[in-house]
């Protein structure tokens, strides 16, 4: 089995001020751009010449420095947590009310009330309140998908998962895993999220096929997938 070459950057290929990085592989049989925070890196097939794929990256160059200035933005620290910080939750909005006397957090209402502390504490705080609320909606969102797909059977179990680079994943076994910082995401964007894993209990890839079962169930998936993008940068910081 042939592997992926490691990136390495071309002399003089820059987007936005970032170097490009080249990543070759036998396997691949297009090239596409890849843009991450402080990071431009291009796929390509082995023999592909370096011409065609230089071409390739002028030609998505206003589409990648588009993306790389709103990383930029997204990047500047967020305010501090504080009594009344507002907390998206699956579209809802939520108030923080540090609270003397609160052992653990607690929704109240339109209220999550939690114990006093600096801006960590709160921070800490607020993210085990999401581990423990965001794990039932998700699983409610994966198993209704799940079912709808005619994949229930197929289902393991649903988790949670905290990684830096995936919203979410599926395992041959057809377990699940889905970042707790969805919970501060739209409904419907988390709801993509489950379903595009939910998907792969169906067809484990992204094939033609994989996609019509999503667009099914779900035909304005773009949009969601185009939001999380743009915005999901900001969901796991507190």
């Amino acid at each position: 089995m042939s592997t992926p070459t490691r990136p390495r950057s071309q002399p003089g290929w820059m987007v936005g001020g970032v170097p490009v990085q080249l990543k070759r592989s036998a396997r691949r049989r297009t090239v596409t751009l890849r843009v991450q925070p402080g990071a431009v890196t291009v796929h390509a097939p082995t023999r592909t010449p370096l011409d065609l794929i230089q071409a390739f990256v002028e030609a998505k160059r206003g589409w990648a420095e588009g993306h790389l200035a709103r990383y930029a933005a997204q990047a500047v620290a967020p305010t501090p947590l504080a009594d009344g910080s507002p907390l998206p939750f699956f579209g809802e909005t939520l108030v923080l009310r540090p609270r003397p006397g609160t052992r653990a957090p607690l929704r109240l209402g339109s209220e999550l009330h939690v114990p006093p502390g600096d801006p960590d504490t709160l921070a800490r705080a607020v993210e085990a309140w999401y581990r423990r609320a965001a794990l039932p909606e998700l699983r409610t969102l994966t198993e209704g998908y799940a079912d709808a797909l005619g994949a229930r059977d197929r289902l393991g179990q649903v988790r949670l998962s905290r990684a830096h680079t995936r919203w979410g994943s599926c395992t041959a076994g057809g377990d699940i895993r889905l970042h707790w910082a969805l919970a501060r995401a739209p409904r419907e964007v988390a709801a993509y999220v489950a379903l595009h894993e939910a998907a792969h209990l169906l067809e484990f890839n992204h094939s033609p096929r994989y996609w019509a079962h999503v667009s099914r169930l779900m035909p304005d998936h773009a949009h969601q997938r185009a939001w999380l993008k743009e915005h999901g940068q900001t969901l796991a910081r507190l």
